[in-house]
C-alpha cells in the first residue's frame, strides 16, 4: 500500500489493556515494530484507551466512531480510525480489518 506523495499519514498508538501483549517499553516497541513488520510510521508512547484514564485522543474518538452495538470501547488492538484533513473521525474499523480493505476509502479522501 503505497500512497506515495499524497497528504496522508499513518500514526500508532500501542496499549497494553489487551491481554498485556505490549509489555516492551516504548523505544523496545518501535524497534520491534521496524525490525519486524518493516514499519516506518510514527509510533507513539503507549497509552491507555479505555476506561477513565483513557487518552484523550481515544475518548474523542470513541465517541465520534462508535464500535459493534455502539459500543465506545476498544475492544482489541489493531482498532483502526480514519480521520480526514479537517480532523472528523470519518470511520472506525475492527481489528480485523486488514488495512488493504481501507485503501478505497482513504483514496476517495486524498
Amino acid at each position: 500500500m503505497s500512497f506515495q506523495g499524497a497528504d496522508f499519514s499513518i500514526l500508532g498508538f500501542p496499549c497494553n489493556q489487551f491481554a498485556q501483549q505490549e509489555p516492551l517499553s516504548n523505544s523496545e516497541i518501535k524497534l520491534h515494530c521496524s525490525q519486524h513488520y518493516g514499519v516506518r510510521f510514527p509510533v507513539f508512547e503507549k497509552i491507555l484507551v479505555n476506561g477513565p484514564d483513557a487518552h484523550p485522543l481515544y475518548q474523542l474518538l470513541k465517541n465520534e466512531r462508535r464500535g459493534f452495538l455502539f459500543s465506545e470501547s476498544i475492544k482489541w488492538n489493531f482498532t483502526k480510525f480514519l480521520i480526514n484533513q479537517r480532523g472528523a473521525v470519518i470511520a472506525r474499523y475492527a481489528p480485523t480489518t486488514r488495512p488493504e480493505k481501507i485503501v478505497s476509502s482513504i483514496k476517495s479522501m486524498l
